[in-house]
């Protein structure tokens, strides 16, 4: 019995000593285990806090680099829009527009015969013109007309010698002038009578110098010519112009359709040449050409204060990252420098 309970006891204290000495080994183990995470969360957090360090560095330089694209792409837009507003300036825009009027200011109509005669001048109305009585007679004359001699403004030597008729008015009514002219045979292979077309026929009669307001016509106004044996129709419109400066100037803008005139005469008659020709207007309308500056500086100056305060933005903005990168770069540095600090 005693070497049974000797035994129990040895086999007991055995046990006890086994437990004890696996306490001894095992317990350090969590102690390490916690030491090793404590240690690899230290060593992993600098790790981390200096990549979003750097992160945020690189987000700071890509955003200066965009102020500098901003700015760039500004001092383009205002370089090219201050080059378009003076061309504009250079080039105004033509401005084109039509006035209706019922009745026009009556035309001049300066014609140089020659040696040709006026047979007769009738206004009729709604482009009715009776037929002919008796071609190549005189017949009646209801316009009103004045004869002036001046001098060629051009080569101031050659006499000129010129019917002034006054032209349609009433366009409603389409009012025309019909002129029928003869001239004796001579020796010429062709035959034309000149004429020019000037803006009011009643400026003329009030000129106090007659003959220097034909001169300036026809050195302003160009010439045309209708030929004998033909009934020329002239249809009329009337462009007015406005310059820089303010100053208005009247231009003839003219179609001519020409009908050939079958001549029913003798021949014994034949031997004069008659001269057909009819004024009227073309339409109602008078085309107004303006000149106009397209360029508003107004808009320039808006478009110049919207791009610089977008410069200023973004000047404050990339000012303020780079504050801010300064600010995370020191702190970085100060913290570094603390843990080295430890380390030693």
């Amino acid at each position: 019995m005693e070497q049974l309970r000797s035994q129990l006891s040895h086999y007991f204290w055995s046990l006890n000593k086994r437990e004890a000495h696996l306490q001894t080994v095992v317990s350090p183990i969590p102690w390490r285990i916690s030491l090793l995470t404590d240690q690899d969360t230290d060593r992993n957090s600098p790790s981390i806090r200096f990549s979003r360090t750097c992160l945020k560095n690189v987000f700071s330089v890509l955003l200066i680099f965009v102020y500098l694209s901003l700015m760039a792409v500004a001092v383009f837009i205002v370089y090219q829009t201050i080059t378009d507003f003076r061309e504009k300036l250079k080039h105004p825009v033509m401005s084109v527009s039509y006035k209706e009027v019922n009745v026009y200011d009556a035309p001049g109509i300066a014609l140089y015969p020659g040696n040709a005669e006026l047979l007769s001048c009738e206004h009729h109305f709604y482009d009715h013109i009776p037929k002919l009585k008796n071609p190549g007679q005189p017949g009646e004359n209801k316009c009103v007309t004045r004869k002036i001699n001046y001098t060629d403004p051009f080569t101031n030597q050659t006499m000129k010698n010129a019917l002034i008729v006054e032209g349609p008015r009433d366009v409603r009514k389409r009012e025309l002038v019909y002129l029928q002219f003869h001239l004796n045979e001579t020796k010429q292979d062709f035959s034309a009578i000149d004429y020019l077309l000037f803006s009011s026929y009643q400026n003329f009669l009030k000129s106090s110098n007659k003959t220097k307001f034909m001169q300036d016509c026809e050195s302003s106004f160009s010439s045309w010519k209708f030929s004998g044996g033909f009934r020329t129709w002239v249809k009329m419109s009337l462009v007015k112009t406005t310059e820089e400066d303010g100053s208005e100037s009247v231009e003839f803008r003219q179609e001519t359709s020409v009908v050939n005139y079958i001549d029913r005469r003798s021949s014994a008659e034949k031997g004069d040449q008659l001269f057909f020709v009819v004024f009227a207007w073309k339409d109602p309308y008078i085309q107004e050409i303006q000149d106009i500056v397209t360029a508003n500086p107004w808009s320039m100056i808006a478009l110049l204060c919207g791009v610089f305060l977008v410069l200023f933005k973004a000047a404050d903005f990339a000012k303020l990252s780079v504050k801010w990168m300064i600010k995370i770069r020191k702190r970085h540095l100060k913290k570094r420098a603390r843990e080295l600090n430890h380390i030693s």
